[in-house]
């Protein structure tokens, strides 16, 4: 219309008298424009400054990638820990930091090249905004450095590989479980208090498995005869027992995860070394195995940072949720899954939902500002738990389960032995 007006020339035939009325008119909005035309803007931008936050959240949405191993024998470990994260989020409204989530999962299929696959995916594909999970070690040596060079934080839920804690140890990488040399050093020191002697080792060859063996050393200082370390996923053991019963030890401590647990539990009681030879384990007997080789666990000593026993309320509504839920105990690979997830909603409420602020996210996160299944914990330099270990025993219950139960508490507020190697201050 303004074009039409300054154009009088233009092919279109108006009455006078109608131009000047439109001019007028014109004329009068324009002069009534400029007039409240700063009240106006103020008012708008008023409006708008109350209102973005809340858009912004409202419209904003979160990606967690969550990596495992969902196939195979060591699958069952995988879906323990997807139970945990899904009942995390049960718990939060499905809402990680009052936000709405999307969790991606994807399966490492056990194997480090394959974890580094599903997680660049993850990060240009999907564009996720944080990243957790992880079973073993070498997968997770070989994802960290992908992740945390993308800028993303990696919150690891269970492999504690012994470099991220020390020399390699990144301001973007955090744990809710443990170093891999906290559990056996527990062990170690019990067997060592003890005074067992004459002790056969057994563990994967793998950076854990020489992890796990280098804690229980740390600690225990009794004649080892024998140090075997065995295939990665190997299911048949009979070769190991057959060497084992030949050396004649006084006990046996084997850290065999997962699968590998079960098939070394069935094939020791079938062997009868059951109730004969002492069985010390880390992370062998738990939660999976237990109804798997039901009373071929029966007795069997191990340690660790958390039972479904322990008491306080957060662990007392995430076991009971849990059975309700799934109809099983949960194992402690999911009570780190879960705890990883209400550490990143910490994070996430911590810098109001902008996801953007690593920084403040960081600083978050160290606070350890949650409910906790363990119990209150603090974070040491190096971004691993200082946290107590306990010594447990596979017991039968009045139903006829058979459960793990603390004995005893090994060490209080324990810190793992690298941090000093890492070179974060904060």
């Amino acid at each position: 219309m303004l074009d039409w007006i300054a154009n009088p020339k233009r092919e279109v035939t108006v009455h006078n008298s109608f131009r000047l009325l439109v001019a007028g008119l014109l004329a009068a909005l324009f002069t009534s424009f400029f007039t409240t035309a700063p009240a106006l803007a103020a008012a708008l931008a008023g409006s708008l400054l109350v209102s973005a936050p809340a858009q912004a959240q409202a419209q904003q949405k979160i990606k967690i990638g969550f990596i495992s191993t969902f196939s195979g024998p060591q699958g069952v470990m995988g879906q323990y820990m997807k139970e945990s994260v899904e009942l995390a989020l049960d718990h939060l409204g499905r809402k990680v930091g009052g936000l709405e989530t999307e969790i991606i999962y994807g399966d490492d299929q056990f194997k480090p090249d394959v974890g580094v696959q599903v997680a660049e995916e993850m990060l240009k594909k999907h564009q996720v905004d944080f990243m957790s999970g992880i079973i073993w070690s070498n997968v997770m040596m070989a994802v960290v450095p992908v992740v945390t060079g993308a800028g993303k934080i990696m919150v690891g839920s269970n492999a504690g590989a012994s470099p991220l804690a020390g020399a390699q140890c990144n301001e973007l990488y955090f744990t809710t479980s443990w170093n891999n040399d906290q559990t056996p050093e527990a062990m170690g020191k019990y067997l060592q208090d003890k005074g067992v002697n004459d002790l056969y080792i057994i563990s994967p060859n793998y950076q854990a498995g020489k992890d796990m063996v280098t804690g229980l050393k740390r600690y225990y200082k009794g004649r080892i005869v024998e140090e075997i370390y065995t295939k990665l996923g190997q299911q048949d053991y009979q070769a190991e027992i057959t060497q084992l019963r030949s050396k004649n030890p006084k006990a046996v401590w084997a850290f065999l995860p997962g699968g590998m647990g079960i098939q070394f539990l069935k094939q020791y009681d079938q062997a009868g070394l059951r109730g004969q030879l002492p069985l010390y384990t880390s992370f062998t007997v738990d939660e999976i195995s237990l109804p798997a080789v039901k009373d071929a666990a029966l007795g069997i000593y191990k340690t660790r940072y958390w039972s479904p026993d322990l008491k306080n309320p957060a662990n007392n509504k995430f076991v009971t949720d849990y059975k309700k839920k799934y109809g099983k105990l949960p194992v402690f690979y999911g009570t780190q899954s879960y705890d990883g997830i209400l550490l990143i909603d910490s994070a996430v409420r911590a810098v109001k939902g902008n996801v953007k602020d690593v920084k403040g996210m960081v600083v978050a996160m160290r606070k350890a500002n949650f409910n906790s299944v363990r119990g209150p914990f603090t974070y040491n330099v190096n971004h691993h738990p200082i946290q107590n270990f306990y010594l447990l025993r596979a017991e039968k219950q009045p139903s006829g389960d058979i459960e793990m139960k603390i004995q005893s508490t090994v060490f209080e507020k324990y810190k793992d032995s690298y941090y000093q190697d890492c070179k974060m201050k904060w």
